[in-house]
């Protein structure tokens, strides 16, 4: 089973682009914490990422350097080879769904310029890769507790 959970902050703002399908992609890094050997001292990881679709489309819209993201996907290798000939090999992490940890105000202090995304209401995993066409559904049934 190949299944990644991953909590991190974002050492830049995500690139978006769109495929030649027009399907978008959204690619980042997350910076992930780790004890060193000793068990003391933290250090960090830093694990490249790719979502696709809607889930690329909300990260896109909300999420920016220094925000804190947990994303669940797969991990995912392949290889290329460089203009010099040379062969690449790669690691990320595929997202299936990303969850925003922080409220907008608590890294808005971080020296994020995306003023405009701070009035946007968070996005969690309900709403990241899943379309509602209508969200009257929820008004429609019993909630069991």
């Amino acid at each position: 089973m190949n299944v990644a959970f991953i909590l991190g902050r974002l050492t830049r703002d995500p690139v978006i682009k769109a495929s030649q399908s027009g399907m978008t992609i959204a690619r980042f890094t997350l910076a992930v914490n780790r004890l060193n050997k000793k068990g003391q001292n933290q250090e960090a990881d830093f694990i490249n990422c790719v979502a696709f679709g809607k889930t690329a489309e909300a990260i896109g819209n909300y999420v920016y350097k220094g925000q804190r993201l947990l994303v669940e996907g797969r991990i995912q290798t392949g290889s290329y080879t460089s203009k010099s000939g040379e062969k690449k090999y790669t690691t990320e992490i595929s997202v299936n769904r990303a969850e925003f940890i922080e409220k907008r105000s608590e890294t808005s202090t971080q020296g994020n310029s995306h003023a405009g995304s701070h009035n946007a209401p968070p996005i969690g995993f309900e709403q990241m890769g899943t379309e509602v066409k209508d969200p009257q559904w929820m008004e429609q049934e019993e909630i069991p507790f």
